[in-house]
């Protein structure tokens, strides 16, 4: 199934994991999927394709990527024992932190730009010496255990700053893109279907109209999604649909059976039913949990 996550921000206010592995196939099922907050993921190993909106990008070790809130992302990896996936994961709630770095405006702007600006490309693969991200990342490992709830907020805060300080370091040092192409970027057979799906997702979805579009039989269509995705055309669909209606939950007062309209439901009884069965909650409650993480626990 493809989804948008839920991700309890507020409770832990920053999601950390250092070298996770997976060997197995069941040990690791990629969606697409989207979330709140910036999430940073560190490849130390794997191999694969990783599917950012519209845009592929091959998965190699020692790659950096960067997330954005509510951007619709997907991993597909190859698994085995020789070839595990193994990634460190670092992912914030941006407003929760963004006053802890006022007093560094370089810094501030970095973090402002990883967020809410137009990255030129969302992964980085020339990293250089990265030792020292990664040393962080240990002692984070060993530090975060040890760690009362109240001192979260001023631990993970110091981390927070530490480790964009050293991150902006690598991002920024990444060669230029040349004039004909970033060449990191393999174009992917799923790309024209993923461009064609964002602009008719709207739309009810008839797989004839598409295929013919895309000068593709229907079989041979799905068939192609589902080998370069893993997953079918119709849960890309709804967890488009999903992404949408996240960002409008939480960016807009739009009434809830307008947010259906928008993206393409206009029965507000089965867009509320579609949410819950994606989300576990209804579309009201989502857009009050979501402004109540916005606010930090007590200290």
């Amino acid at each position: 199934m493809s989804y948008i996550h839920t991700v309890n921000l507020r409770d832990v206010p920053l999601y950390f994991a250092y070298k996770r592995t997976s060997k197995e196939p069941d040990h690791y099922q990629g969606t697409f999927h989207a979330h709140q907050g910036v999430e940073i993921l560190i490849v130390h190993e794997g191999k694969g394709t990783l599917i950012i909106e519209q845009k592929s990008y091959s998965l190699a070790p020692g790659m950096l990527c960067i997330f954005q809130p509510y951007q619709l992302h997907h991993v597909q990896v190859e698994l085995s024992a020789e070839t595990p996936f193994i990634r460190s994961i670092v992912h914030f709630e941006p407003s929760l932190y963004e006053s802890y770095f006022d007093k560094w405006p370089m810094l501030q702007a970095f973090y402002k730009r990883i967020h809410t600006g137009v990255l030129p490309e969302p992964c980085m693969y020339h990293t250089g010496d990265a030792e020292l991200l990664h040393s962080l990342l240990r002692s984070w490992e060993q530090t975060l255990p040890q760690l009362a709830k109240g001192d979260y907020f001023e631990e993970f805060s110091l981390f927070l700053v530490g480790f964009l300080r050293t991150f902006k370091q690598l991002w920024e040092q990444q060669p230029a893109p040349p004039h004909s192409g970033n060449t990191s970027r393999k174009p992917h057979q799923a790309e024209l279907m993923l461009e064609w799906l964002d602009k008719h997702y709207k739309e009810p979805l008839r797989l004839e109209h598409m295929a013919s579009e895309l000068h593709l039989s229907p079989y041979h269509l799905s068939h192609l999604f589902k080998a370069c995705t893993g997953s079918s055309i119709s849960d890309y669909v709804t967890a488009k649909k999903m992404q949408q209606a996240i960002m409008l939950l939480t960016a807009s007062e739009q009434s809830i059976a307008r947010i259906g309209e928008e993206v393409g439901i206009t029965n507000s009884s089965y867009f509320c039913k579609m949410f819950k069965a994606q989300m576990g909650i209804t579309p009201h409650q989502y857009r009050k949990q979501f402004h109540r993480k916005l606010y930090p626990l007590p200290r």
